[in-house]
């Protein structure tokens, strides 16, 4: 009878989430003069128009003697172009109530635009937007602003076991491969950038050829292609990146531990996980929901915070990137009891790598995965988000429509098979920040 609820909920939720997804699944796509690829969804809900643009110029492509310089480059484009300064683009994106904002990890450096999808203000953003991008003049009195305010998130990084945690893991897990260093850099490395060094970077990588817009709102495909040239055409051609180097996970289980002068002590476990568009995603995403990415109804939360009360907040996540990302179970706990917890938690991952979930545990999560789908496209931005991912790491272009049709197929089996393939435990890192 359970069962039978369970499976009605579940056809209930395809019901209205292949409604949503059939609203965007039509996702166009073309390539620009200058190399760009294009990503377009027509929706007409609101009057608002979403602009992304992603180049492959995250930290992964910063040289190994001047750590943090893709992300300075990305907080310098918006300081000033050819025609104007800082404050002038500011105003012109307040003008017309448009909001810009940019962001960088290790493998991606991205711009966003949202704005009214009204002619005359959508080409006033645009414009500005535009130039902002392809024509950044990096003025040496920004930079400076520029690089304090990372020099000083760096010491302030210094003062998190959080933050200390996420640092030591990166660097010994990932050791001499690019995604080892933040995409802030280091103290050492962001003191020496120059603005000649910024120009360099921009020059080769902010190029057609490794540039990805997505445009997601109210506009038809004949002005799509118009907006889009506006953004793009701006930009010499360029060539792709070389290739990320390839990721070497551990071949035995590392211990490291920091001292800390906390009451806690942050936890952190894991090893090198998989790539975004490896054939395993499926299956491990809803293994991981069950494992502990499902808050406080967990594996990990209802072994360790549940019955035991040894941490307030304890999770697991796969972290997929363009090479593998991490995968990582991560908890904080009073430094008396570190090494309890970390041997309880240990043990609750070897049990599911050897077990599996049960079926009442499959089901219930692939219920929980797709209910909450319509909430990941709730908006232009967040559909626009999803689209970028697509793009990026080369997903087939009906990855948001068969979504979850893919979650709903995942099967026990495949979900003890890719967790015993992906997930080691006899090769963690463990990672221990605190006064324990």
């Amino acid at each position: 009878m359970v069962q039978m609820r369970v499976n009605c909920l579940l056809f209930l939720l395809l019901a209205t989430v292949g409604a949503e997804a059939r609203a965007f699944s039509q996702i166009q796509h073309w390539i620009t003069d200058n190399g760009a690829r294009v990503y377009f969804v027509e929706t007409h809900q609101i009057p608002m128009v979403q602009f992304v643009v992603g180049f492959d110029a995250g930290s992964a492509r910063d040289p190994a003697y001047l750590k943090g310089l893709s992300n300075i480059v990305k907080g310098m484009v918006e300081e000033g172009t050819s025609s104007m300064d800082g404050d002038m683009i500011s105003t012109s994106f307040d003008s017309v109530g448009a909001e810009y904002s940019s962001g960088s990890g290790r493998d991606i450096a991205l711009f966003e635009l949202r704005s009214l999808s009204e002619e005359a203000i959508l080409d006033g953003a645009i414009d500005v937007f535009g130039e902002v991008i392809s024509e950044p003049s990096f003025p040496e009195d920004a930079m400076e602003r520029v690089r304090q305010r990372v020099l000083i998130g760096l010491k302030r990084r210094e003062q998190s076991p959080g933050s200390v945690a996420s640092r030591v893991f990166y660097n010994r897990l990932y050791q001499d491969h690019p995604y080892s260093h933040s995409p802030l850099g280091e103290e050492q490395t962001v003191s020496q950038i120059s603005r000649q060094d910024l120009v360099d970077f921009h020059e080769e990588f902010y190029v057609g050829a490794n540039a990805v817009l997505v445009i997601v709102g109210d506009l038809s495909p004949e002005q799509a292609r118009i907006r889009a040239g506006q953004i793009v055409d701006g930009l010499p051609r360029g060539a792709n990146p070389s290739p990320i180097p390839e990721v070497r996970g551990l071949n035995e289980s590392v211990v490291l531990s920091v001292s800390f002068p906390s009451s806690q002590t942050h936890l952190l476990m894991g090893q090198a996980g998989i790539a975004r568009n490896d054939p395993d995603y499926f299956p491990l995403y809803v293994g991981n929901h069950i494992l502990g990415g499902n808050g406080l109804i967990s594996r990990l939360a209802t072994d360790i915070r549940e019955e035991r009360g040894l941490a307030y907040s304890v999770y697991s996540t796969f972290s997929p990137m363009k090479e593998p990302g991490p995968f990582i179970v991560n908890l904080q706990t009073r430094s008396d009891q570190a090494e309890l917890a970390e041997g309880l938690s240990m043990e609750t991952v070897r049990q599911f790598v050897e077990q599996g979930p049960d079926q009442d545990e499959l089901e219930a999560a692939k219920s929980n995965i797709i209910g909450g789908f319509p909430l990941r496209v709730s908006s232009n931005g967040k559909i626009a988000d999803n689209v970028l991912g697509i793009a990026f790491y080369g997903l087939p272009l009906n990855h948001l429509a068969t979504f979850s049709e893919r979650i709903k197929d995942v099967s026990l089996e495949q979900v003890k098979g890719a967790f015993q393939r992906r997930v080691l435990p006899g090769k963690f890192l463990r990672v221990r920040v605190g006064s324990g």
